[in-house]
């Protein structure tokens, strides 16, 4: 089974005063499982890291998806269904949707982030997402 991953667990992951970040790491360290995002999600979390984190950050972060730690997903009706579910809730940005997206995809609702609006939301399929670690 996969678990979508979010831009704010990876962005805890990455900077060590992120006040999740021990959350994360717990989390990364337990899970065996596919954590999988998208390329807009990909590029959030480039910027994100590097911001917070600076370069060696985003090295980490790059050897973490070229290794396979992270998996990234795009597939030929992405963008169409990332659009939808941005039109559907305008409070959320692309990235954000196209992870709801991926989500449908995968057949999965697990998320590891700690956006609280996740909540409010849920999967193509209907079902309320149970957002990771432990449904912070």
């Amino acid at each position: 089974m996969s678990i979508v991953l979010d831009t704010s667990a990876v962005l805890a992951f990455m900077v060590a005063t992120d006040d999740f970040n021990a959350a994360a790491v717990a989390l990364f360290a337990r899970t065996d499982e596919d954590l999988v995002t998208t390329p807009v999600a990909l590029a959030e979390m480039d910027h994100l890291v590097t911001q917070h984190g600076g370069r060696e950050a985003a090295e980490v972060l790059w050897s973490n998806f070229e290794d396979g730690a992270f998996l990234v997903r795009w597939w030929a009706d992405a963008l169409t269904q990332t659009l939808a579910v941005a039109r559907a809730h305008p409070s959320v940005g692309l990235a954000d949707a196209s992870l709801v997206a991926l989500s449908g995809l995968l057949r999965t609702n697990r998320i590891a982030t700690f956006d609280q609006h996740f909540r409010a939301m849920s999967t193509p399929h209907g079902e309320s997402f149970v957002l990771l670690p432990d449904d912070n």
